[in-house]
C-alpha cells in the first residue's frame, strides 16, 4: 500500500509499491522504487530514489540514488550525483555546493556504503570507493578516493588530507557488520524485482581491496626510497610492489615510521597522508582471504564437490574481475554488456524480459561469486591453483578462514561492548539495569547472536569441507 499524505505536491512522477510520501513534500519529475519514503518537506527534483530508501527534510536534485539510502535533517544534493546505496547522509552535509565558475556542474560518484559526516561538503567532481566514511569538514578540492572501507579527514591545521584505509575493519567491526544485517532485516518489500547484494564483502568491494593492496605496496615503497634520498620515479611497478610487500608484511614497524603519501587522491598540491598503512594492509589481506574461503567452501558444500582437484572444473570460469553495481545487484561486466546489447538489438524489448534477465543472473550469482573467490585467493597469495594442491595449502587456508570468522565475531562484540563500558556513556544512567533497559542487554543483542550462529555454521562448513577431502 502506498500512502500520499498532507500538503504534498507531486508533478510528473512514478511512485513504486509500498511508498510513503507525506508532510509538505514537493517532488517534480521523479521516480521512486519500492518501499521508499519522502517526508517532512523534502524536495525531490529530476531524481530517482531506490528501494528501501528515505529522504527527509532534504533537497535532492538530479540524482540517481540506489537502494537502502538514508538522508535526513537539513542536507542537500545540489548537483548530479550517483550514490550506489547502503548510504547515509549526516545532518548539514552538502554535496555540490562549491560553484566556482560558470561552467556546467560536475558529478559526484559514490559507491555503496557512502557516509559523509556532519556538515561535510565537497567540490565536484568527486569519486568515492565503497564504504567510505568522511569526517566532518570542508573539502576544498576534488577527491578520488581509491581505497575502500576508509576514513577520510581534512586536517586543516597541517593543511593535508588524511586517509585511514580499512578503518571499518580495524576500529568499528560492529558497525560494518550491522550495516549488512540491518538492511537485510529492514527489507520488507513484497515485490523484490530489484535484487540487492547486502554483504559488504562481495566481488565489487573485494576487487577494490585488491587494488588497495597494490596501491599501499607502491606508496610504501616510494616512501621508503624517499626516506633514503632515492628517486623511485623510474622504477617498475613490480619492483615497487615487492619492496612494499616486504615492508608492510614482514617489517610493519619499519613501515609505520615512514611518511606514506598517496598519489592522485586529491586535486591539489598538498599532502595526502596514509595513516596506519601496515595495519590496514594486513587487514585488507585478511578480509580478502576470508571472503575467498567463505565463498569457495559454500560452493563446495552446495555443489557437493568431492575433491579439490574437481573445483576448477565445477566453477564457471574464467572468473570476471570487473563487476558493476546495477541498482544494488552486483553483475559481471560481460553479463551487463550482453544485456545492454540485447536491449539495443530488440531481443529484450520490454521490462518483464529485462527483469527476468536480471533474475537469471541473480540465480547464478553465487557460482559466479565463487569463481571470483578463487581468483581473489590466487591473486592475494600469488599462487596457481596447482600449487595450492601440490603444496597441501588448502587445509591451512580453510583454517585461516575459520580463524578470521572467529576474529570477526570477537571484534564485533568488542566494538559494541565499548558502548557499555564507556564511562561518558554510562553517566546518563543511574544503574546497569537502567542502561540495559535503554540499550538492551549485550548478551541478548540480536546482531551478536546472529554472528555467533554464523560462526558455528561456518565451523560446521569448514569441518565438512575438510572431511570431504580426507
Amino acid at each position: 500500500i502506498t500512502q500520499i499524505g498532507e500538503g504534498v505536491e507531486l508533478v510528473n512522477g512514478i511512485i513504486g509499491y509500498g511508498c510513503h510520501i507525506f508532510y509538505g513534500v514537493k517532488a517534480v519529475r521523479f521516480i521512486t522504487g519500492t518501499k521508499a519514503n519522502i517526508k517532512y518537506g523534502a524536495r525531490v527534483i529530476n531524481s530517482y530514489l531506490g528501494d528501501n530508501s528515505t529522504v527527509s527534510c532534504c533537497e535532492v536534485l538530479h540524482n540517481l540514488i540506489f537502494p537502502n539510502h538514508e538522508q535526513h535533517h537539513n542536507n542537500s544534493f545540489l548537483i548530479a550525483s550517483c550514490v550506489q546505496g547502503q548510504s547515509n547522509m549526516a545532518a548539514n552535509a552538502t554535496v555540490g555546493s562549491n560553484h566556482n565558475s560558470r561552467a556546467n556542474d560536475g558529478e559526484i560518484l559514490a559507491k555503496r556504503g557512502f557516509w559523509p559526516g556532519l556538515c561535510s561538503n565537497f567540490k565536484h567532481n568527486c569519486r568515492f570507493a565503497s564504504f567510505t566514511l568522511v569526517a566532518k569538514g570542508n573539502y576544498p578540492a576534488e577527491l578520488d578516493v581509491k581505497v575502500p572501507f576508509s576514513l577520510i579527514s581534512n586536517n586543516e591545521q597541517e593543511n593535508m588530507l588524511q586517509v585511514m584505509p580499512a578503518y571499518w575493519f580495524l576500529y568499528n567491526m560492529y558497525a560494518i557488520v550491522r550495516n549488512s544485517w540491518k538492511w537485510n532485516a529492514r527489507d520488507k518489500r513484497v515485490h523484490d524485482w530489484q535484487k540487492i547484494e547486502f554483504d559488504f564483502l562481495a566481488p565489487d568491494t573485494v576487487e577494490e581491496m585488491l587494488e588497495a593492496v597494490a596501491l599501499l605496496e607502491i606508496w610504501t615503497a616510494k616512501a621508503w626510497h624517499r626516506s633514503q634520498g632515492e628517486d623511485s620515479s623510474q622504477m617498475e611497478e613490480k619492483a615497487l610492489r615487492e619492496k612494499g610487500f616486504d615492508l608492510l608484511y614482514n617489517r610493519p614497524k619499519e613501515a609505520e615510521k615512514l611518511e606514506i603519501l598517496a598519489d592522485a587522491f586529491e586535486h591539489s598540491r598538498r599532502k595526502v597522508q596514509i595513516l596506519k598503512a601496515a595495519k590496514a594492509y594486513r587487514m585488507y589481506r585478511t578480509m580478502i582471504h576470508y571472503y575467498a574461503v567463505k565463498n569457495l567452501a559454500a560452493f563446495i558444500d552446495r555443489r557437493n564437490v568431492k575433491h579439490l582437484r574437481d573445483l576448477r572444473e565445477a566453477l564457471p570460469l574464467p572468473a570476471e574481475t570487473l563487476w558493476h553495481n546495477v541498482g544494488g545487484q552486483i553483475m559481471r561486466d560481460r553479463d551487463l554488456r550482453d544485456l545492454m546489447d540485447r536491449v539495443r538489438t530488440g531481443d529484450l524489448n520490454d521490462w518483464e524480459k529485462i527483469h527476468a534477465e536480471y533474475a537469471r543472473h541473480w540465480e547464478r550469482y553465487p557460482d559466479d561469486k565463487a569463481a571470483h573467490a578463487l581468483h581473489a585467493l590466487l591473486a592475494l597469495h600469488d599462487r596457481t591453483f596447482e600449487s595450492i594442491i601440490d603444496e597441501n595449502l588448502w587445509s591451512d587456508y580453510l583454517d585461516r578462514g575459520l580463524e578470521v570468522q572467529r576474529d570477526i565475531a570477537r571484534l564485533t562484540r568488542d566494538s559494541r561492548q565499548k558502548d557499555y563500558e564507556n564511562p561518558f556513556k554510562k553517566m546518563s544512567y543511574d544503574s546497569e539495569e537502567e542502561q540495559n533497559a535503554v540499550m538492551g542487554d549485550l548478551d541478548e543483542n540480536p546482531l551478536l547472536q546472529m554472528i555467533e550462529d554464523e560462526t558455528r555454521e561456518f565451523e560446521r562448513l569448514i569441518h565438512a569441507v575438510k572431511a570431504s577431502e580426507a
